[in-house]
């Protein structure tokens, strides 16, 4: 494992987050990285998150979104999925960074998800084909979620 930043920006391309984890696998058009989430416990409603919980992270370089799979700090077992729509990952010398789109989708062990924060994306002052783009990235998690493809095998 090779250790990385991983940098979260805003859609402007401004970092507001950036935390260490580590590149365990690297295709043409993606990346994964193994992280803990690194914020204090939090109940946000739909979730508890929980600081020390393990996420497998993947970067897309060709595609609109990245996905984290969640396992428990104490138990390891699943918890979820949280999947990001967002610009396609790059690098940055030692750092992964990518672009964040506001929307989100959370996916439970179960299948069910939820989406998130609709209307800030919707405030994005993204142009049409861009906008296109994250919409078909939703469009695909949600297949992919449905089906329990890859990441989301269960």
């Amino acid at each position: 494992m090779t250790p990385i930043q991983i940098v979260k920006c805003n859609e402007q391309g401004q970092p507001v987050w950036e935390y260490p984890g580590e590149l365990t696998e690297q295709g043409d058009n993606w990346a994964l990285v193994v992280a803990s989430f690194n914020v204090n416990d939090r109940d946000d409603g739909y979730f508890q998150w929980q600081y020390g919980d393990t996420f497998y992270e993947w970067y897309f370089y060709d595609r609109y979104y990245n996905v984290n799979k969640i396992f428990d700090r104490d138990t390891g077992e699943l918890r979820g999925w949280y999947c990001n729509i967002a610009r396609p990952a790059r690098w940055a010398g030692d750092a992964l960074t990518w672009d964040d789109l506001e929307l989100d989708v959370f996916v439970y062990p179960d299948g069910d998800l939820i989406l998130k924060d609709e209307e800030k994306f919707a405030a994005l002052p993204l142009d049409t084909v861009e906008h296109q783009e994250a919409l078909n990235a939703l469009h695909e998690i949600m297949a992919l979620a449905h089906d329990g493809t890859y990441p989301f095998d269960r």
